[in-house]
């Protein structure tokens, strides 16, 4: 993402070319309160939110093609979820399950077993976000196989703790003399159609099978940790038959697969999860962002064995779990189910990747339009190259935020901008961010 762009903000009709004076206010004190670490992608502050749009504290409208970085996929203050979080304040906002368990823990974690791919036994635990839902799978499979070593992939993305730092490919800024960093990591090439040379997915699994083999051993492997389809490495969608490829040899080797699914889950890709496209079932699955309306949740949930080898203590945490995230999340699964986000998702690909491809057509600095359902991208090159081209990519995201667009960018080289639309989003605000885009482009 961006660091710290300065766009201007948006009225209906209306164009401004930098923040007005509440925001500007709320701009000061940051720069005197909140840590210079922690970035933003612009300078507006949001007020209130609801559908596929957000208004600024001076009352001026985005259309939001970011969700909270795919976490708001009911929409902001979705009805059901409202209620049920206001429901469950009223009630008791804290125990810890660990100490005084709850109904609604129970609730979340037999959702999740039988919504996750695979029809075998499954066990569910919670926790706060997606960093934490990787470490705690990492732990469960290393505990289970008595193994200690951990497969990843080239561009993958999966938190910013130690652990999870060093699961991830990227040094700036995720990274950067933030080490040392856990050992026992072993990173292979991902498959990467626009960039390996066309390799089919089996053959771009055979390269990466190989490596573990010769450098690792398959017999110190624990886990094989992947994004069925990678966020911010850049939305890569690996080829066709590569994921299947993985998962059987994982099975062969007794590694316990690993999808990290914390960003495409819950009807993101135009089913419930990426990893249903190819019909793969992982040992484990890392679940967040999408489960709890923008509430703070994540989830590991997997095989019976795996998860109750842990000892009883093993896993857990102070808020894991917490009684109104848990609420929120039910919340949101019914609303999942009752509005058909499956189906939204896919009516979404159709729109935006229609408009997306008819941009790419004319503007040579577009290598590939892809992703799946509502998690679709575009990499910026040199026009005639496949040089990466960050700045234009900027240029073309602050294009969009001056007129109204919240746009986020992504990739290792951070040269991809990525759309991740509420799966709520109507038609009017889908169109009218998609006008601000083509316009944005040129």
């Amino acid at each position: 993402m961006n660091a710290r762009s300065e766009p201007g903000l948006r009225a209906p009709q209306q164009r401004a070319e930098g923040p007005t004076a509440s925001s500007a206010e709320l701009h000061r004190r940051r720069g005197t309160a909140v840590a210079r670490g922690v970035g933003s992608v612009v300078a507006s502050y949001v007020d209130h939110a609801s559908g596929g749009t957000l208004t600024d504290v001076d009352g001026r409208q985005w259309i939001d093609f970011a969700a909270g970085i795919a976490v708001t996929s009911v929409g902001n203050s979705a009805p059901r979820v409202v209620e049920a979080v206001r429901a469950q304040v009223e009630r008791f906002t804290h125990t810890c399950f660990m100490v005084a368990p709850y109904e609604s823990y129970v609730a979340v974690c037999e959702q999740l077993n039988a919504l996750t791919p695979g029809g075998f036994e499954k066990r569910s635990a919670l926790f706060n976000s997606g960093a934490e839902a990787v470490e705690n799978a990492v732990k469960i499979a290393r505990h289970a196989t008595g193994r200690p070593a951990v497969v990843v992939f080239d561009h993958a993305y999966h938190g910013r703790t130690n652990l999870t730092m060093a699961l991830t490919a990227k040094n700036m800024p995720y990274k950067h003399r933030f080490g040392p960093f856990a050992g026992e990591i072993y990173r292979v090439p991902m498959s990467y159609p626009l960039r390996d040379g066309g390799l089919d997915g089996a053959t771009a699994a055979d390269r990466a099978i190989e490596l573990v083999e010769k450098q690792v051993g398959a017999e110190n492997v624990a886990a094989l940790l992947i994004e069925p389809i990678q966020g911010e490495g850049g939305f890569v969608v690996p080829a066709q038959g590569f994921l299947p490829a993985l998962r059987r040899w994982a099975t062969a080797a007794g590694v316990v697969f690993i999808a990290d699914e914390i960003q495409t889950g819950f009807c993101r890709t135009g089913d419930w999860f990426a990893c249903q496209h190819e019909g793969i079932e992982p040992d484990l699955i890392t679940l967040a962002k999408g489960i709890a309306g923008g509430l703070p949740l994540a989830a590991v949930t997997g095989r019976a064995e795996l998860m109750d080898a842990v000892h009883v203590g093993g896993l857990g945490g102070t808020y894991g779990g917490n009684p109104i995230a848990c609420a929120a999340a039910l919340a949101t699964i019914e609303t999942m189910h009752e509005l058909d986000l499956v189906a939204a998702a896919r009516r979404i690909e159709a729109v935006l990747g229609a408009r997306l491809r008819a941009i790419a057509e004319r503007d040579p600095r577009i290598a590939e339009v892809r992703g799946r359902g509502a998690m679709l991208a575009v990499e910026i090159v040199a026009p005639g190259t496949l040089s990466p081209d960050p700045r234009a990519t900027a240029a073309v995201s602050a294009a969009c935020h001056a007129a109204g667009l919240l746009t986020l960018t992504c990739g290792t080289y951070g040269n991809v901008l990525r759309f991740l639309p509420p799966l709520v989003i109507s038609d009017d605000e889908l169109t009218r961010g998609l006008d601000i885009l083509d316009t944005a482009f040129g």
